[in-house]
């Protein structure tokens, strides 16, 4: 992610040192806009600094992430047969689920049931994914589950609760006891009257560190500038009127990049 220096220093000082540090978790939403820029620019930057990443894709297909991962300096093919990357396809993994034993373990076998709720398979399979071996404990510099995104676990049929469950359980493992980082894609539906997307909303952002919001501009489409992103650190441990501060800059997606820039401070304009 292309980040000019002049006029967005602290964004990538403070960004890249926050999801670097072990026990964090990190929200992205998006509103009015698409916001999976977001989630290959963490995917490339944790597979760059050499971290274990799970992640839990059920939005696209492995190729097409692996398409974008190259532009951005990174293979994913060769990151899953090293053993850095364990990748769930959710597109294909959604079919398969129906073509096995009902007996037989599957992180998606919520699919199966016909009141969708029991994510405890899911789990557990990002348990094992992440668990280090003992020759993996110096290979690694962190263990990371990148999920893209929650939502879709609610128009699957899971209630918001059974997915904040989900987070905090994979919270305890991974943040707390592999001292690792969570970072977790969420739609925010807006005016439409959501309420479980609403619940899962607002239970992630009290629980996230760092919230990374995109969203689309209020004056419609703009060739030069695409969109806004609002940056929220959180400091639960802080007083009360430190506990929070946030930012917010414009952006514009370039092919293999993207550029963000202060309101009004677009090269087209200036």
């Amino acid at each position: 992610m292309k980040v000019p220096r002049k006029q967005v220093r602290r964004v990538d000082g403070l960004t890249f040192t926050n999801v670097l540090t072990g026990g964090k978790l990190t929200l992205l939403c998006d509103a009015k806009t698409d916001g999976s820029f977001l989630v290959h620019h963490f995917l490339s930057f944790y597979l760059k600094a050499n971290c274990k990443v799970c992640f839990v894709a059920l939005v696209q297909s492995f190729s097409h992430y692996n398409i974008v991962g190259q532009k951005l300096g990174v293979s994913l093919t060769a990151a899953r047969e090293r053993g850095q990357l364990v990748f769930l396809e959710g597109l294909k993994s959604s079919v398969d689920v129906f073509f096995r034993a009902e007996e037989e373990a599957h992180p998606l076998h919520f699919l199966r049931e016909a009141h969708a709720g029991n994510l405890q398979p899911l789990y557990e399979f990002v348990q094992v994914a992440l668990k280090p071996a003992d020759r993996e404990e110096a290979a690694w510099t962190c263990p990371v589950l990148l999920v893209d995104d929650l939502s879709v676990l609610l128009s699957l049929g899971v209630g918001a609760v059974a997915v904040l469950d989900l987070v905090h359980y994979c919270r305890a493992a991974v943040c707390w006891k592999l001292q690792g980082n969570i970072v977790a894609l969420v739609h925010d539906s807006g005016d439409t009257e959501d309420e479980e997307n609403d619940i899962l909303l607002n239970g992630l952002s009290h629980q996230s560190h760092l919230i990374l919001r995109a969203e689309g501009l209020a004056t419609g489409f703009c060739r030069d500038v695409h969109g806004q992103l609002k940056i929220l650190w959180r400091r639960p441990s802080q007083p009360a009127a430190q506990r929070a501060r946030s930012l917010t800059y414009q952006y514009k997606i370039q092919d293999k990049s993207v550029s963000f820039f202060a309101k009004g401070m677009s090269p087209a304009v200036l």
